[in-house]
């Protein structure tokens, strides 16, 4: 990977990081917002616990290099799913919000995945890890 291609794979994995953890304090203590998004859902509190877990380990994840290829895939299938309750349950717009968690699950799904094809070497050598061994 070129010395350009790293910054700019560290800048994407620092902002889809910042994203998701700034999120966390909300899920954690169980915000208005929050509660009101998994009750919508039916998923509260446990789906909210869950997802704040999840993202918690994308975070952690993701501010490692050599693990931050599986931060990236963790948060692009979390931000996946928070993308299609959007748009299939909750609406763009929640609680007022101007569609503000909206336009940060796009931005933390695009991170995630400019950063699992900038490193896309390092995701064929975890596939490469995970693929079982003929005996």
């Amino acid at each position: 990977m070129s010395r350009t291609s790293n910054r700019l794979a560290w800048a994407l994995q620092l902002v889809a990081a910042l994203i998701l953890a700034q999120t966390l304090f909300f899920k954690f203590s169980g915000a208005a917002e929050s509660r009101y998004i998994f009750e919508t859902l039916g998923a509260e509190p446990w789906g909210r616990w869950g997802s704040g877990l999840v993202e918690l380990t994308a975070v952690g994840l993701l501010l490692r290099a050599r693990t931050a290829v599986l931060g990236a895939g963790l948060a692009a299938g979390t931000m996946a799913g928070a993308l299609g309750a959007h748009l299939t349950t909750l609406g763009i717009e929640v609680q007022g919000d101007g569609g503000t968690l909206f336009a940060l699950a796009l931005v933390t799904l695009a991170c995630a995945l400019g950063v699992l094809g900038l490193r896309r070497a390092d995701l064929a050598r975890w596939i490469e890890r995970l693929r079982p061994r003929a005996s």
